[in-house]
């Protein structure tokens, strides 16, 4: 490659080849703390954007089926250098474990180990926990990923910043839809009352800080890891690990109906991002799914320790997703926390 490398944004498709992984559609030993209890890690603060009840319940009418069938395709956005900051901040290692419903798991196969992308069939916690997400956009409905993490409100979304919010704007009409298969809502549509992002991601877009999360109202009485359950999370735990990464693309050859999974040793991005980065060929639709250390995959459960952010137009099936530092650590802490 000649000249600066460019990355593209996972809310786009790519002209020729797909390269973002967002909304698109085209039709040592750990620090353990206990469940919603990670400490605060330093002073930088996640940006919140408050939802008023009356758009909650516009949300949830808004997305029906057809809806969620037709989301269509955000635009492909270029992101150079300078949208690139330093690396993210360290802080103590430390986990949040899972809290799962432990009835009905089954032992399963191993599922192959590395793979660049196939159906999941294992079963497990995990398809309860990650789901859809859906938004709008610039006026357009679109779609993203996004899990459920253990919290301290039983109601907290993990997902990228970018499928909370891109190019200064909050989007709107969002909700989260766990379980989702073929238009279905198994365990509801799930209003946000509440979005976040890094400060860094909301002032600049930058990709190291490509991290979002959401905080749900309940449903029909009910919080959301009560139904469907809470991964784990790790953060500040280092490169090089062993991660499966989770999604529900939408573009070719893909088409959104399916809930797809990525797995390999990971590795730092040694270009423009502090990122970990994975063989994967995870389309559009993908950003914000979950990627998991210490993942058993007869459980299904995991830590939840990045997302689904980016990949290189020259990289097309190397997926890459931020650093869970202590700014990612102070997202989970504000969220949790509302």
């Amino acid at each position: 490659m000649r000249g600066t490398p460019r990355t593209r944004r996972i809310p786009r498709p790519a002209l020729g080849v797909l390269i973002g992984v967002t909304a698109l559609f085209t039709a040592g030993t750990l620090a353990t703390t206990p469940a919603g209890a990670a400490p605060e890690p330093g002073p930088s603060t996640a940006r919140v954007h408050s939802v008023p009840a009356s758009a909650q319940q516009q949300a949830r009418d808004f997305w029906t089926p057809e809806r969620m069938r037709s989301a269509v395709p955000l635009d492909l956005l270029d992101a150079d250098a300078r949208s690139t900051d330093a690396a993210p901040r360290a802080g103590r290692p430390a986990t949040v474990a899972p809290t799962v419903p432990t009835a009905g798991t089954a032992d399963v196969g191993p599922a192959a180990f590395p793979n660049g992308g196939g159906a999941w069939t294992g079963g497990g916690a995990v398809v309860n926990t990650a789901g859809r997400v859906f938004f709008t956009y610039q006026g357009r409905t679109a779609s993203c990923s996004g899990n459920a993490v253990t919290s301290a409100n039983k109601s907290t979304v993990i997902t990228a910043g970018h499928c909370v919010k891109l190019e200064g704007a909050w989007h709107t009409d969002w909700v989260f839809v766990p379980g989702y298969h073929d238009g279905q809502a198994p365990h509801g549509r799930w209003t946000a009352t509440k979005t976040l992002s890094t400060p860094q991601w909301t002032a600049s877009e930058d990709i190291n800080y490509d991290v979002g999360a959401a905080v749900v109202a309940p449903l029909d009485g009910q919080r959301l890891t009560d139904v469907v359950g809470g991964q784990g999370l790790a953060f500040n735990t280092g490169y090089n690990l062993r991660m499966y990464a989770f999604g529900f693309p939408a573009a070719a050859p893909y088409d959104g109906q399916k809930f797809i999974y990525c797995s390999g040793t990971t590795n730092r991005d040694f270009l423009l991002s502090n990122d970990h980065g994975m063989g994967c060929d995870m389309t559009g639709g993908s950003s914000g799914g979950p990627w998991f250390t210490q993942f058993n995959e007869a459980t299904g459960t995991g830590l939840q320790s990045s997302v689904n952010s980016f990949k290189y137009n020259f990289l097309p099936n190397r997926m890459y997703g931020p650093y869970f530092g202590a700014d990612a650590q102070n997202l989970y802490q504000a969220a949790q926390s509302s």
